[in-house]
């Protein structure tokens, strides 16, 4: 064991012939551990509030769409044949993990005397379920044959609490296609929600070939194709795959688009909440690092007379900052293990209990969201221990300018 480390232990123990000034040093180590708890909790908070509304986004619309050149961003879809031969092979793509058909078209829903617009979206039998069944808060979902034209549809809860519909009643719908107006009932087997209101008040999904007899199309026409792919953080990467996969057709040309693209001003202020982590993560650090410069300085001035003492034996300034280095890395190591039980325990409180609860209509959720990655773990604590040990090698410079007379004749 070199002498360095040796004498940095009994300094951090308190064997040594100094007074170590334990209220600055613990003043120190709660600002680390402090500083580390809230930047995990934070990182977490953030990071689990953009998982949770990306979802919501994803949940209504598929990671990408593959619909009709033509097509706007207006509820009504423009139809293209069904290919099975693309179907396949967007199913074969690399990273992709589903495929589904859907068309949309716009309408009004009439109860009594009140009328709220909204969407249609019509779903076929390939439709992955997984996202709204987390969300129905009564009811079952349908199941999409070939054989029969559903009635049944799934609405939100903000519209059955606006126009006052109730589980397994009728629910008439107007639409408008070209000059005739047409009226449809539909049967409500579910009621969902989201908490993202944007779209909870419009969309009402429903069987495709309701839309295909609204809209006059053939038994093969759809509006496009859905993708749902394994990992968002490839999204642009296996939308490069897709639209590789779809080519481009002169007879009919497709378009693709990430929900990116359809949805901009979303990811848009979701991107924005990470400069709310960075603005944290840099206070914490600078609070954390200043508390501990200030405590190796008092460290340091205590122990001038042992400074002098070690030069005068030979101790290059190096060798000897270097015994007040591994003191700093050695508390700060240690508040940041308190750091990360305390904010470790904090996310996987509320993890699992969600004891910290929001307003939905303002936050989109009703619990404050977690997104515990040991990836954000590892990299919040290398990060931490590099630039707090970093910004300690500069206030140990202090020890090149003591003389060892005169730090022997002050001791």
């Amino acid at each position: 064991m070199n002498y360095e480390w040796l004498i940095s232990r009994k300094i951090v123990s308190g064997k040594d012939k100094g007074n170590v000034s334990k209220p600055m040093v613990t003043i120190a180590m709660a600002g680390v551990a402090l500083g580390i708890a809230v930047i995990i909790v934070s990182v977490a908070i953030v990071t689990g509030f953009q998982q949770e509304i990306r979802n919501k986004v994803i949940g209504f619309g598929g990671h990408i769409q593959v619909s009709n050149f033509d097509s706007n961003n207006s509820y009504e879809s423009i139809p293209l044949a069904f290919n099975q031969a693309l179907y396949d092979n967007l199913k074969k793509t690399n990273g992709v993990k589903n495929v589904q058909i859907y068309a949309i078209k716009f309408g009004i829903i009439k109860k009594d005397d009140y009328f709220e617009g909204a969407v249609l979206k019509g779903i076929g039998k390939d439709y992955d379920w997984s996202f709204f069944k987390s969300k129905l808060v009564e009811g079952r979902w349908f199941e999409v044959t070939d054989n029969a034209r559903l009635k049944d549809v799934v609405i939100s809860k903000y519209i059955a609490k606006k126009l006052n519909l109730k589980l397994g009643q009728k629910m008439f719908m107007y639409f408008i296609n070209k000059t005739a107006r047409q009226v449809m009932d539909f049967h409500i087997t579910g009621i969902y929600e989201t908490g993202l209101e944007e779209f909870d008040k419009q969309f009402i999904l429903g069987d495709i070939a309701q839309i295909r007899r609204l809209n006059a199309w053939e038994p093969n026409e759809i509006g496009g194709y859905e993708v749902l792919i394994n990992d968002f953080d490839k999204l642009d990467i296996t939308k490069k795959e897709v639209g590789e996969t779809v080519g481009y057709d002169y007879a009919n040309a497709l378009k693709v688009r990430s929900i990116k693209d359809t949805n901009p001003q979303i990811f848009d202020w979701l991107n924005l909440q990470n400069m709310n982590v960075v603005i944290i993560i840099a206070l914490m650090l600078l609070v954390a690092g200043i508390n501990m410069i200030s405590a190796l300085l008092i460290i340091i001035l205590e122990r001038t007379g042992m400074i002098g003492t070690l030069k005068s034996l030979g101790s290059s300034d190096w060798s000897i900052r270097k015994i007040f280095l591994y003191t700093a890395a050695y508390l700060v190591g240690l508040g940041m293990i308190i750091g990360n039980v305390i904010g470790i325990t904090v996310c996987q409180l509320q993890l699992h209990f969600k004891f910290l609860k929001l307003d939905q209509s303002s936050y989109y959720i009703p619990y404050v969201p977690i997104n515990f990655d040991p990836v954000h773990l590892l990299l919040i604590n290398i990060g931490t221990l590099l630039i707090c040990v970093s910004m300690l090698i500069i206030p140990s410079i202090i020890i090149t300018r003591i003389s060892p007379v005169k730090a022997i004749r002050f001791n």
